[in-house]
């Protein structure tokens, strides 16, 4: 499966919470390659694409936050208006909810990284379309 794993901490939302994950992740080696930080209230979720997934989590535990593993499909898509609507279109006409999405270009190459509870029936459909999922060391690499 061409899952991404990402790391996934759940924090309080206050100040200074962003400092000390991302000093956890910097004392253990880790080298954060992408980043997304959303808060709901007094809580929230930083998902971080690392190049050392084992280390992470095994600092960040260490450190008590609730931690874990996500996978995530990393969509390769033409860098033109209308591509996230192409492909949230269809994975809803084939029932593939989307939970969560973000996206960046980097090198000349756009990529949406897609949070689905079915990810090998989302990443069948996207392939079906000639979409191209990316591989971890993939996204490592942009």
């Amino acid at each position: 499966m061409s899952a991404v794993k990402l790391v996934a901490v759940f924090v309080e939302n206050k100040p200074g919470q962003t400092a000390r994950i991302t000093k956890t992740l910097a004392d253990a080696g880790v080298n954060i390659r992408w980043v997304t930080i959303a808060s709901s209230g007094p809580f929230g979720v930083m998902k971080f694409l690392v190049d050392k997934c084992d280390p992470a989590l095994e600092a960040l535990k260490e450190k008590g936050p609730a931690v874990h593993f996500l996978d995530v499909l990393a969509v390769e898509v033409k860098d033109k208006p209308g591509a996230l609507h192409a492909v949230a279109e269809t994975l809803g006409s084939h029932g593939v909810n989307v939970d969560n999405v973000s996206g960046f270009v980097a090198n000349k190459r756009a990529v949406l990284v897609l949070e689905t509870h079915d990810i090998p029936k989302a990443r069948a459909v996207l392939e079906k379309q000639g979409l191209r999922v990316l591989t971890q060391e993939e996204m490592l690499n942009l």
